[in-house]
C-alpha cells in the first residue's frame, strides 16, 4: 500500500543529488512537506522544481552538514514555523580514500567522521525536542554492511568506522526515546546503489548491474510514516528485512 505523509514535516540530509534527493522526492510525493538541506543551491533549486511538480512543497537550506552552528540555527527556525518535527532522514556521507589506515591524512579522518556521525548526532542534539513535539517522530539514519559484516574489508577503515560509530548513535537514541517518547529510530543498510559514491569506490563495475535509489526510496518512506513500529535495528535493503543487532558471538 502507498505511504501516507500527508502533513508531516521532513528533513532530509545530502538532498540534492543521489540517494537524498530520491528519498526527498519520494517523501514529498506521500505528501509530505520536505525541509531539503545540501550544499549546492542549484541543485536544491531542481529538487524544489520536482518537488512542487509532485504537487508539494520544500523548504530549501543550503548548508554545510558540518556547519553545527547552523544546524543549532534550524533547529530554532523549525521550531518558530511548525513547532516540531516529524521525520529525520540523516542521509548525507561521505567515503573517503579507500587506503590503509596508516595512509589517511588527518585532515581527511576529521571529515568522515565529522559528515557521517558528529553531523548526525549535532542533528539529534537540535531537533530531539521537535521530534518529540511530533506524535509519531520517526529518524533514519544511512548506514552501511561494511559496518556491521562479521569480516571487516581491508582498506575502507575511515568510512567503516565511522558508519559502525553511526549504528551505535541510532542505538543509542534508540533505547533513550524508546517507551517514553512516540519517536521511532532505524538505521538502513541501502547496499550497492547506482549512485557517485558507489561508483568511487567501485570504478570497474558496470553500474546497469545495480539497483537505483528510486528502487530504494519507497522502502525508506515506510519506515518514516507512522504506522512504522520497529525502533533501534537495522533495515537491510538488499535483504529487504529488518534485523537485529546482536552481540558477538
Amino acid at each position: 500500500m502507498p505511504v501516507s505523509l500527508q502533513g508531516r514535516i521532513a528533513l532530509v540530509t545530502g538532498a540534492s543529488r543521489g540517494v537524498g534527493r530520491a528519498l526527498a522526492l519520494e517523501l514529498a510525493r506521500a505528501g509530505a512537506h520536505i525541509i531539503a538541506l545540501a550544499r549546492t543551491q542549484g541543485a536544491l533549486e531542481d529538487l524544489d522544481d520536482a518537488i512542487r511538480a509532485e504537487g508539494s512543497e520544500a523548504t530549501l537550506t543550503p548548508c554545510d552538514i558540518t556547519d553545527f552552528d547552523a544546524l543549532d540555527r534550524l533547529g530554532r527556525a523549525i521550531y518558530d514555523r511548525w513547532g516540531k518535527l516529524d521525520i529525520l532522514v540523516g542521509n548525507a556521507g561521505v567515503l573517503g580514500s579507500i587506503t590503509p589506515l596508516g595512509h589517511i591524512e588527518p585532515k581527511e579522518w576529521d571529515e568522515v567522521l565529522a559528515v557521517n556521525v558528529t553531523a548526525n548526532w549535532r542533528l539529534i542534539r537540535s531537533l530531539d525536542p521537535l521530534l518529540r513535539a511530533s506524535d509519531a517522530g520517526r529518524a533514519v539514519f544511512l548506514t552501511s554492511s561494511v559496518a556491521h559484516a562479521a569480516d571487516f574489508r581491508p582498506y575502507w577503515g575511515a568510512y567503516a568506522v565511522s558508519k559502525a560509530a553511526l549504528n551505535a548513535l541510532v542505538r543509542t537514541y534508540a533505547v533513550e526515546t524508546m517507551n517514553i517518547t512516540a519517536i521511532k529510530v532505524m538505521a538502513v543498510n541501502p547496499g550497492p546503489l547506482r549512485t557517485r559514491m558507489r561508483a568511487k569506490a567501485m570504478p570497474g563495475e558496470d553500474p546497469m548491474t545495480l539497483r537505483t535509489p528510486e528502487d530504494f526510496a519507497p522502502k525508506v518512506a515506510a519506515l518514516c510514516s507512522p504506522d512504522w513500529t520497529e525502533t533501534g535495528k537495522l533495515y537491510d535493503f538488499p535483504q529487504d528485512r529488518v534485523l537485529s543487532f546482536t552481540a558477538p558471538a
